[in-house]
């Protein structure tokens, strides 16, 4: 996963989740290379509930960037 400027908002989001979140929340997912929006919408139930307050902050933050990518 690379943090290149030109991606798209939900990439930067769902590369934060597993940076920040990945063995709380996601220890059950692998990291895509290159996500589409639905690899990212597919955390979001995890971060939710695995995840503390922030993480689901964060699920919140990439269902909205991936709806406006689309």
């Amino acid at each position: 996963m690379s943090s290149d400027s030109k991606q798209p908002e939900f990439v930067r989001l769902y590369e934060r989740a597993f940076k920040e979140f990945g063995t709380m929340a996601l220890w059950s997912s692998k990291p895509a290379p290159h996500p589409t929006p639905a690899d990212a919408l597919a955390i979001t139930h995890s971060l939710r509930v695995e995840g503390n307050l922030e993480a689901r902050r964060l699920a919140e933050l990439i269902e909205e960037a991936c709806h406006a990518s689309v």
